[in-house]
């Protein structure tokens, strides 16, 4: 993805309740033509969603980030379900222990594998 691209999709998903399009282009410092071109790949990619609005009688579009199915291998390291998963703690991740103690078994687990080879 091209770095306009990236940024525009940055801003689109920190707002959930969406970017109007004709604001969008201005936020990014960007000309409507090129903004459209960047809407419109990021819509073909199936990354947002373009919905009709009309502001002050003028047609324009409000964007809005499509949600994405979590990829379950961001939820493992190897066979380890990461401890995060339903936990039900509120804790700063530096200073969450149960993420500390996982993190320091899969070193010393990894480790081992990688001296008996």
């Amino acid at each position: 993805m091209a770095e306009s691209e990236d940024e525009a999709l940055n801003l689109i998903q920190s707002k959930p309740e969406g970017v109007l399009q004709n604001e969008l282009w201005k936020e990014l410092g960007v000309d409507s033509r090129k903004c459209s071109r960047i809407v419109k790949k990021l819509e073909e990619n199936g990354l947002i969603e373009r919905i009709e609005y009309k502001k002050d009688g003028i047609k324009t579009y409000l964007l809005r980030a499509k949600k994405r199915l979590v990829d379950p291998n961001f939820l493992l390291s190897g066979d380890e379900l990461i401890p995060c998963i339903g936990c039900d703690l509120e804790c700063i991740v530096e200073e969450c222990h149960p993420l500390m103690d996982w993190m320091y078994q899969l070193a010393i687990v990894h480790q081992s594998r990688k001296s008996k080879k």
